[in-house]
């Protein structure tokens, strides 16, 4: 990697439901060789060995918020870099809640069993600490800041506060930003953090003919940003490239995953086509660099 360049990698795409052409959210954002996660989803630590990089070598996490398919890779992340001779003692930047989320996980909770297992042998004992992570709490500000990279959060638009804190980040490095929005409507928090970045990754979870259907069946949360939404954003923000991220699995031809979207938009309508409409509805607003999110797919800024 060029010493002064970013390196952005979108190692899972998809939403909640098990998709077996995408993983859950996570990004991984790379500068001056350090490396840097953006939810930590189904599918992250796999992804990250196919992307090349070894996930004993990433020491620092962030969590937008704790819905599952935003942070349940984190067990097998942990305990595996740890199996992985892990020498740097990782850190978990989370919402309230993370904490508890984290202590109930690992050797108080559900791998106790295990992490103990393994820690019967001489070379695990050693570096138990590798399995203890430093978690962080945050709140809105900037909350991380090591001189090659920063990190921003602050409230985003997807679920009530006294239910999930939810969260969107802007991160800063050698020059270039980035804003990524977590799971939300859209809100002013992005507004402000796509303010003129260099590229704005946001979900784009369902088509408006999707939203329009759970409107009418009332199932599940409204609660994201369309494509023609995501367009009005990127525009008024002056972003200078935009990845739609977070599908709502439209796109799938898989028959299982077809029978679970039944219930949740026009099933007619789904397959690798309806991403035409997702495209032509952010193009309504938005003229600049434009990227459907594939999982792996590379960014570099």
């Amino acid at each position: 990697m060029n010493i002064d360049q970013v390196r952005v990698t979108m190692l899972g795409t998809g939403a909640a439901l098990a998709d077996p052409d995408r993983g859950h959210s996570s990004i991984l954002v790379s500068a001056r060789d350090q490396h840097y996660l953006l939810d930590i989803g189904h599918g992250a630590t796999r992804q990250m060995v196919r992307a090349n990089v070894d996930p004993a070598t990433v020491n620092h996490v962030f969590i937008s918020h704790l819905h599952f398919d935003h942070m349940e890779d984190s067990a097998y992340f942990l305990i595996a870099s740890w199996m992985a001779n892990r020498t740097t003692k990782p850190k978990i930047y989370g919402p309230p809640g993370t904490k508890d989320f984290i202590d109930h996980l690992l050797e108080n909770g559900a791998f106790k069993l295990d992490i103990a297992a393994r820690a019967r042998y001489k070379q695990r004992a050693e570096t138990m600490e590798m399995i203890r992570p430093e978690v962080i709490e945050f709140g809105p500000g900037l909350i991380f800041d090591d001189g090659v990279v920063k990190v921003w959060a602050d409230y985003v638009d997807h679920i009530e506060a006294d239910i999930l804190h939810c969260f969107g980040f802007r991160v800063e490095a050698l020059g270039k930003s980035l804003a990524f929005s977590g799971d939300t409507k859209p809100c002013d928090t992005m507004r402000r953090f796509s303010k003129n970045c260099d590229l704005l990754i946001h979900e784009c979870t369902f088509p408006e003919e999707a939203l329009a259907f759970r409107a009418k069946t009332q199932i599940g949360t409204n609660d994201h940003t369309s494509p023609l939404e995501l367009g009005r954003l990127a525009a008024e923000s002056g972003a200078k490239q935009v990845v739609a991220t977070h599908f709502g699995h439209f796109d799938t031809t898989n028959p299982v995953l077809k029978g679970y979207l039944k219930n949740h938009m026009p099933i007619e309508l789904v397959g690798p086509d309806f991403m035409e409409s997702v495209v032509k509805d952010i193009r309504q607003n938005y003229e600049g660099p434009l990227r459907l999110a594939h999982d792996l797919m590379r960014i570099d800024l």
